[in-house]
């Protein structure tokens, strides 16, 4: 098979996904507010000749692009929203909003979306040109950011007909994921009191403020009785108001509760639920509760993971030309040393004793990574979570990351958004398109391959059917 015919049509596009991720990279907006990231996209999928099918699942800014016929399917999936807060001017080492308080792509999903989308287009073509079966699909995913979109799109039996889904995502290292992650539920939490003078009769008032404080409390408790990979994270968007002589009568807070198994996550949602009502009791207020998204622990394919790594490695090193890494290394000049020091870290811990400490030294000196990371089968959750989880109940799932930013750039950060259209992160964009588009091949050219993944699946599961963890009757929603 010739994959070399792949890259040259990624490469033949190349200024156009580059204007087109930096076109996202300027529109910015947030999950379930993507009207201008996805028409572009969409036109972009059409000018490929797709056919484009849009508001897929109920889910606003969610569309499918399907080229080809016959089996396999194969889906790639993309990403296209932005985080709220973190505007920042581009190519720039320093701190620098656009517009203050706007939002910016802070987890590098101009770019995601876009490398999907050259290799879903790529693939399809090379399917064309050789007279070659199968179904190229490529899934525009919004609200990834706090929203869950592919888990309200999974709830709706989106990615049913796939054979398998393949995905990536902007990183500072070259390496194909491997592990679990986090499950989830975000859930609302929003408290009824009664006003009143806080002098003169606050006996009559019922403190929504206070009781938000004292289910915080009583959350704060139950930390000593979760286990050590749980993570509950809470923020109050409502005090009641900012006048301190009235008796608050609402507030609200935000609730995000991660555990490695939706099982937990659910035992934990439940416990907190009770907080709150007690602290609603306590305080004699109303709580109204109400669930906003939620995502499943992902699923591994190590089957899937070693095809990718394979076609990662075969691609040669990308070149680092003298602006790309001044620029690289006068955003590390902005880093304090706990995230200089992050991935050396995460690799000691990852491969553990001397294999790890060997890697974590080739990262010495180096401002942008160009190698490529073994892959070794890690069981161990990432501290994070993905609605990629909820695809790999249904299909086998696979994702890569490339280098497209200074190492040590933290995700959620000024410095990754500074970086997201530069010369650095379109390349990376365009390797991660290669790697997937070959991967993707490879699953149509040895079915083999594609059947060992979904048996290995089948066993991951033992038996156990995927049911979405967000409940029916759910809608997607904007960032309030």
């Amino acid at each position: 098979m010739d994959k070399q015919r792949l890259f040259d049509l990624i490469d033949a596009k190349a200024s156009e996904y580059t204007a087109l991720s930096d076109a996202i990279w300027e529109f910015a907006e947030t999950r379930f507010e993507e009207k201008q990231s996805a028409a572009v996209l969409v036109e972009a999928l059409k000018q490929a000749g797709f056919a484009v099918e849009e508001t897929v699942g109920c889910v606003p800014y969610a569309f499918v692009g399907t080229a080809g016929q016959g089996a396999p399917v194969i889906g790639f999936l993309g990403e296209y929203d932005a985080l709220s807060g973190l505007s920042q001017v581009a190519g720039v080492a320093e701190r620098k909003p656009v517009v203050s308080g706007a939002p910016g792509h802070g987890c590098g999903h101009n770019l995601l979306g876009v490398g999907s989308l050259a290799a879903a287009v790529a693939l399809a073509q090379y399917l064309a040109e050789n007279n070659l079966p199968g179904t190229v699909k490529y899934f525009g995913c919004p609200g990834e950011e706090g929203g869950s979109g592919k888990a309200f799109m999974a709830r709706e039996g989106v990615f049913a007909d796939l054979d398998a889904a393949i995905t990536w995502h902007a990183g500072t290292m070259n390496l194909v994921s491997s592990g679990s992650s986090l499950a989830n539920i975000q859930v609302y939490y929003r408290f009824t009191g009664r006003s009143s003078h806080a002098a003169a009769s606050p006996h009559l008032g019922r403190s929504a403020l206070d009781a938000v404080e004292l289910m915080n409390v009583g959350v704060n408790y139950l930390r000593e009785h979760v286990i050590p990979e749980a993570r509950i994270h809470y923020a109050v968007i409502d005090t009641g108001g900012k006048s301190p002589n009235v008796v608050q009568p609402k507030a609200e807070v935000l609730y995000l509760i991660r555990a490695p198994k939706n099982s937990t996550v659910r035992e934990i949602y439940e416990w907190v639920t009770d907080i709150a009502r007690g602290a609603a009791l306590m305080t004699q207020t109303q709580v109204e509760i109400e669930v906003d998204k939620a995502c499943s622990n992902l699923i591994p394919n190590e089957v899937l993971e070693k095809l990718m790594h394979a076609n990662m490695e075969a691609i040669p090193a990308l070149s680092i030309t003298p602006e790309e890494e001044a620029f690289a290394a006068a955003i590390r000049g902005t880093l304090g040393e706990a995230e200089l020091s992050k991935e050396r870290e995460s690799l000691v811990d990852k491969f553990g004793g001397k294999q790890g400490r060997q890697l974590a030294q080739t990262l010495e000196g180096q401002v942008l990574h160009t190698g490529v990371i073994p892959h070794i089968s890690y069981e161990q959750p990432m501290m994070g979570s993905t609605d990629v989880a909820d695809v790999s109940w249904i299909v086998p799932t696979v994702q890569c990351y490339t280098s497209c930013y200074a190492l040590g750039t933290p995700g959620h950060s000024w410095q990754l958004v500074a970086q997201g259209k530069s010369s650095w992160a379109h390349k990376g964009m365009l390797l991660a398109a290669k790697v997937m588009a070959a991967t993707g091949l490879d699953l149509i050219l040895q079915p083999e391959q594609l059947a060992a993944a979904k048996e290995e699946l089948k066993e991951r599961l033992g038996g156990e059917a995927y049911v979405c963890p967000i409940p029916a009757g759910v809608q997607p929603k904007p960032v309030k």
